[in-house]
Parts: structure tokens; C-alpha cells; sequence
């Protein structure tokens, strides 16, 4: 073995350790790196705009970009967290002091179903409700309990969540003002093709895009939606729903009708006709739609993945990443895909005997 050769080894040797020390280190702050990283790709077009306005001020076109993140994208989520510990720990006192009954309300509504309805659950093996009811009222306490805690927690933390958050922003600004740079070395650091790269940045930024600027904006609007008509109908806890509307709704196959359409069932067997009946058609016709109208036009159908594919990736990211999962599961998902395809691409076909 050469010189040169285990000079290489060696570099590749001292990349690897200390690539992995890097990380180690970023470890406590990977949620404030990973969201500054994602803001800088949605805000890189608004960067390049204020560029050509304000004559390549590149310091000038950051900050205002900042600002303008900082105004429509980190602060309402501040706003909205604090207010949904805020319920969510109302709600765990009012479970807890008996003024909210969840166990009865089961209860009524299994009187209220059909005898049909209840012979086919007993015949499904799910007739004995007393443990459901039981399994339910113990399940509303704990999520409620949860935010309890956390309203508890969120002023203890405050200093954690500062330090985050003014890391955050602070690699966000440059990221914006020096983020084609960074991508230019970043590239040129790739041991790959040109067209190899090219392709693997397209697929990583449509991506972040689809899934932060598409997906989310569709969970938030049906959120805030199904919290809307919830609060018409005097719904408890409009807040708490809305933001659970939200969730499910960034997952395929599932959506947001897994809330509100047990809850117009329940109206509508418990003789609130019109309440059941609003909610419904609103339901179906508003919340429903909005996947269908706005999806295409934030997403695109050329970024989009098989819905199987989503839901398992999403699912996945939760699991393992928490809530920062719901980008990093598609995210690394799509890389997998267009990783696997340029190998396919790219390796030498065998030629199967006639």
C-alpha cells in the first residue's frame, strides 16, 4: 500500500470521528438546528427577492427575512403551545373534580345505540363497554394530565426553551444569508456525479417544502376548522381537538374525520339533530375538501410519495424522533427512494441469457 493511499484512509478515518463528535455535541440542540435548517429552505425564496430589492445587502435581506419568520411562523406556535398547555391542564381539573364525567358520557352513548348496534358489538366481543368506559375515562385523565404537567414544567423550562429558541435563530439567519454557499461546498464535498447531487438537493428541498409548507398548512387550516365548528357547537375543549384535528391530519388514511365524525355521531344519537347534521355537512363538504384543494397547489404532485409510504414514514419519525419526526420521516423516506433509484440508474446491467 502506497503513501497516498493510507493518507487517504487516515482523512477518511479523522472525517468519520470527527463528523461523529460534531453530531454528538449538537445532540442537545438538534431540534433548534434541524428547524433552522427547514426555515432557511421554506424562507430561501423570500431571501433572494429581498436580495435583488435591497441591491445583494445580503445582512439587510437576512434580517427581514428573520423577521418575517419570526412574525408568521415561530411566534403564533408560541402562542398556540401556551394555550393549549393552558386548556389541556383546565380540562385534567375539571375530569379530576368529577364536573366532567367522561365515563358517563360513555355510557350514555352506549344506551343509546340501537339494540342492532349493540348485539353486533357482543357478537364482535366487544359488547362487555364497562371496560372500554373505564379504559376511556382512565385514558381522558392522563392526557389531560399530561398537559397538567407540562403547564407545571413550561415555566421551569422557560430558560431551556429561550436558549433553543435563540439558537435557532440565530444559525436561521445564517443560513439565509450565507445558506448557497454552504450548499455550494456542501456539494462539492459529495463524492458523487453533478447530476447525482443535483437530483439528491432537488428531492431534499421538494420534500421539506411538500411536507412542511404543504402538509402543514393543510393540518392547520383543518385544524382550525374543525376547532372553529367545534366552539359553534359548544363542543368542550375546542382547542384541544383542533390541534388533535391537526395532528391526524398529516396522516393518510386517517385525517381529521376520526374526530369529528364520532362526535356528529354521538349528536345525532343523542337528539341534537341540527348540531350532528351542521357538523357533518360541514365535515364532509369543508374540512374534507381542503385536502383536495389546497394539497395540489402548496405541494405538487411531482413531490408527492405513495400515501403507504407517507403514513409508515410518518408514523415511524414520530416514534422515534418525536414531533420533529413528521418532517424527518418523509424526509429521509424520499432519500431512501431517490438514493436507491440512482444506484439502480447507475449499476451495470447483467445481460440474462436469451
Amino acid at each position: 500500500m502506497n503513501e497516498t493511499a493510507v493518507q487517504r484512509k487516515t482523512l477518511i478515518g479523522l472525517l468519520v470521528l470527527v463528523t461523529l463528535a460534531f453530531i454528538w455535541i449538537l445532540l442537545p440542540y438538534y431540534g433548534a438546528v434541524f428547524w433552522a435548517v427547514i426555515l432557511g429552505i421554506l424562507f430561501a425564496p423570500m431571501q433572494r427577492r429581498l436580495l435583488l430589492r435591497f441591491n445583494q445587502r445580503r445582512n439587510v435581506a437576512a434580517a427581514l427575512t428573520l423577521l418575517t419568520c419570526l412574525l408568521i411562523a415561530v411566534l403564533p406556535m408560541i402562542i398556540v403551545s401556551g394555550l393549549l398547555v393552558q386548556e389541556g391542564s383546565s380540562l385534567y381539573k375539571r375530569i379530576e373534580s368529577g364536573e366532567l364525567d367522561i365515563a358517563a358520557n360513555v355510557e350514555r352513548f352506549k344506551d343509546m345505540l340501537p339494540h342492532v348496534a349493540q348485539r353486533t358489538l357482543e357478537r364482535m366481543g366487544m359488547g362487555d363497554l364497562e371496560g372500554l368506559r373505564d379504559k376511556t375515562a382512565k385514558g381522558a385523565l392522563q392526557g389531560s394530565q399530561f398537559f397538567a404537567s407540562q403547564a407545571y414544567s413550561f415555566g421551569q423550562g422557560t430558560f431551556e426553551l429561550m436558549v433553543s429558541l435563540g439558537v435557532m435563530l440565530y444559525l436561521l439567519f445564517f443560513f439565509l444569508r450565507d445558506g448557497a454557499e454552504l450548499v455550494r461546498k456542501i456539494r462539492q464535498a459529495i463524492p458523487l456525479a453533478e447530476q447525482q447531487k443535483r437530483r439528491l438537493q432537488l428531492k431534499f428541498n421538494r420534500v421539506v417544502r411538500a411536507t412542511v409548507k404543504g402538509n402543514l398548512l393543510v393540518a392547520i387550516a383543518q385544524g382550525a376548522l374543525g376547532g372553529l365548528i367545534f366552539w359553534v357547537l359548544d363542543v368542550p375543549s375546542p382547542l384541544l381537538w383542533a390541534v388533535l384535528m391537526a395532528f391526524l391530519s398529516l396522516l393518510p388514511a386517517v385525517g381529521a374525520g376520526i374526530v369529528w365524525a364520532p362526535v356528529a355521531v354521538y349528536f345525532l344519537l343523542s337528539g341534537a339533530v341540527w348540531q350532528g347534521v351542521v357538523l357533518t355537512v360541514f365535515g364532509v363538504g369543508v374540512i374534507g375538501l381542503v385536502d383536495n384543494l389546497l394539497r395540489p397547489l402548496l405541494v405538487g404532485k411531482d413531490t408527492r410519495m405513495p400515501d403507504y409510504l407517507v403514513l409508515v414514514s410518518t408514523l415511524g419519525g414520530l416514534a422515534v424522533f418525536g414531533l420533529n419526526g413528521f418532517v424527518i420521516g418523509p424526509l429521509i423516506a424520499a432519500l431512501f427512494v431517490s438514493s436507491w433509484g440512482i444506484y439502480s440508474e447507475t449499476r451495470p446491467q447483467v445481460q440474462l441469457p436469451p
